[in-house]
């Protein structure tokens, strides 16, 4: 007799939504639902505190498996994603001892090699690739798109004479046709199609090397948001289909050589969604060209009703980069955290392959200590978490489904209007991509300066004592000679933190450190609590904190301040006892220190009418008075 299956919650009456929302509403006792507990995202969407089974009905996705069209759940029945370390090729012979070394020491199973355009030589590619073999690691090639070509030609020549079967080789030559007005502000030539035709077939030799990028984590780099950066992609990679489709190549041929760079941010489970829409999206572009089934008998699913078109072209091939927008120079050890939490959610999210940052790549040249650490980052989540032995946990996951969805919706709707404005070359041309890619990295920053975003070190909790300065490295050359002054708007690449940074740096390179003192008076809770934000507050800019338990009296906090020599006096109580305290104090500074009130007191009308002109409280912009102060004192 079958054993019967118990329902654990079948003795439950069933809640309905309606009855969780009565309950919720009940709980916030008058609130707004839309204004407490709906979260109003920068990416087209808004995301609702709870979602219900119903909420996914109906969705195609959700029935999907994973290597099934449209992809969105992976398009392969594994997650054994590649473990990719760049190495910055200065020198042939030592970046290839440590190429092996990686290869043979480290779990590292992808390579990428950004070599500049003036180091493309035979000998030069032979000397790097020496004793790694192309077979078992995959080798990726970042280099001036003047030298993609040769440099595709030289690796096929050098692939034949090791003997190595050429149908067997993995990686890429990111030729990346839109870097020119994307990064360098140059209006495209009138020929760049026949340069990305040339470039697909110096390719095709190399049948399963990606030669044409998408490099969207430009965009992430820049602090687009991440309904942008998909957007932008899906249209950048149709451009490709599109123009070589006119140029008579099979869009099979041409999907099969793209690959898709995008960056990772710290927005946890938007990421998770982002990777899955990319999948989803980039599936039905291919699909919508029809492409044509080349492909050997076991490869593309022939029993299907919709056969005729080819599946693989329609597979979305992806690397992941842990973006550097969100990277702080100061208390740099975070950027770990960062970039584990970026890491995770392409790993969950099912990418091909991952690189992860070193923590100090933002202001200096990774060592072997930061470089190790990002690789082990990954080899935790795999030997350690076993993130590669599940396949698209996320799916089914009300939470992940809406948002996959709604990811999806919002990047297809700036998809379509790129489209309607004459396609991606056309939009970058005229700079628009950049213009709204720069001006959501102005957004995002003023979120940071007035603390709605936290950068954990930089804007919030700072090291106090950190000196940063002399661990700075100055920027390098680029080195690929095609430098030429902008004629239209270029991507920002500054970082989230680079203000508050320089607000910081400012005040050590000035050799004068201000001293500010909180002046702690009356009920205790309002004074600590009040002391900590305004030491953290001013900490952001690097001063110097004297913070107390408390004075008895006015008089007597001031005198302990100048005996500090303090420049500022910051006055830290409650709301109520400000009306008497603030106006004693700022009479007995007699204008020698600057004085600050913790606070937005209902007084501050009164107290401005008396002469104090220094608020600090939780809806400040901390970047703008701190550089305020800086004027004032530096």
């Amino acid at each position: 007799m079958a054993e019967a299956k118990e329902k654990l919650f079948s003795e439950f009456p069933p809640v309905s939504t309606q009855e969780w929302m009565d309950k919720i509403t009940a709980d916030l006792k008058g609130a707004p639902f839309e204004k407490k507990l709906v979260w109003k995202t920068g990416e087209g969407f808004n995301v609702n505190p709870f979602y219900r089974a119903e909420d996914i009905e109906g969705m195609a996705t959700v029935t999907s498996l994973p290597g099934e069209f449209p992809y969105v759940r992976g398009t392969n029945v594994s997650n054994a994603w590649l473990v990719r370390q760049d190495i910055q090729v200065t020198d042939c012979v030592s970046a290839n001892e440590k190429a092996r070394r990686l290869v043979a020491e480290s779990g590292v199973t992808s390579l990428g090699f950004r070599i500049k355009g003036e180091r493309v030589s035979a000998d030069n590619i032979r000397t790097l690739l020496e004793g790694i073999c192309p077979v078992e690691t995959e080798l990726n090639f970042m280099t001036c798109n003047r030298r993609a070509v040769e440099l595709l030609g030289i690796l096929t020549e050098y692939y034949r004479e090791k003997g190595v079967d050429l149908n067997k080789v993995q990686g890429s030559v990111a030729y990346d046709a839109f870097k020119v007005p994307l990064v360098k502000g140059i209006t495209l030539e009138s020929d760049w199609v026949e340069d990305v035709v040339d470039v697909l077939k110096a390719g095709e030799a190399l049948p399963h090397y990606r030669v044409l990028a998408v490099q969207a984590s430009n965009l992430s780099d820049a602090g687009s948001y991440i309904t942008q950066e998909l957007g932008y992609a899906m249209a950048w990679g149709n451009e490709l289909l599109a123009k070589l489709a006119e140029a008579g190549i099979p869009v099979d041929k041409v999907a099969n050589k793209i690959k898709f760079n995008f960056g990772i941010s710290s927005n946890y489970f938007m990421e998770i969604a982002k990777f899955r829409a990319a999948r989803w999206l980039w599936a039905e572009i291919v699909k919508a060209y029809d492409p044509v089934c080349t492909c050997p008998p076991d490869c593309c699913d022939k029993t299907a009703d919709d056969s005729a078109f080819c599946r693989c072209a329609c597979k979305m091939k992806m690397h992941a980069h842990t973006s550097a927008w969100n990277m702080t120079v100061f208390d740099a050890y975070v950027n770990m955290l960062r970039t584990q939490t970026e890491a995770m959610s392409a790993a969950i999210a099912g990418v091909d392959s991952i690189t992860v940052s070193p923590y100090d790549d933002v202001f200096k040249t990774p060592d072997e200590f930061s470089e190790r650490i990002a690789r082990n980052q990954q080899l935790l989540l795999k030997e350690e978490c076993h993130f590669d032995r599940v396949v698209d946990p996320g799916g089914g996951s009300y939470y992940i489904e809406v948002l996959t969805r709604s990811v999806a919706e919002a990047a297809w709707k700036l998809f379509l209007e790129v489209e309607d404005k004459g396609g991606f070359a056309v939009v970058a041309n005229a700079g628009e991509v950049q213009q709204a890619v720069n001006e959501s990295n102005s957004s995002r920053k003023k979120q940071i300066a007035t603390r709605r975003i936290s950068l954990l070190g930089t804007n919030i909790f700072p090291n106090f004592t950190e000196i940063a300065g002399d661990k700075i490295e100055a920027d390098s050359e680029c080195g690929c000679h095609c430098h030429k002054d902008s004629e239209i708007a270029k991507l920002d690449f500054s970082r989230g933190a680079s203000e508050f940074e320089a607000l910081r740096l400012e005040t050590e390179k000035s050799g004068k450190r201000p001293k500010v003192f909180m002046l702690t008076i009356g009920n205790l809770a309002m004074r600590l609590a009040r002391s900590q934000f305004s030491s953290n507050f001013f900490a952001c800019a690097g001063y110097e904190i004297f913070d107390n338990l408390g004075f008895e009296t006015v008089e007597a906090g001031v005198k302990a301040a100048r005996e500090k020599k303090a420049d500022i006096i910051v006055l830290c109580s409650s709301d109520d006892e400000y009306a008497t305290f603030a106006p004693e104090a700022f009479k007995l500074t007699e204008g020698k220190e600057l004085f600050v009130v913790a606070g937005a007191p209902a007084c501050m009308d009164d107290l401005k009418a008396a002469g104090i002109q220094h608020f600090i409280h939780v809806k400040s912009n901390v970047l703008e008075t701190l550089q305020m102060f800086n004027r004032s004192l530096l």
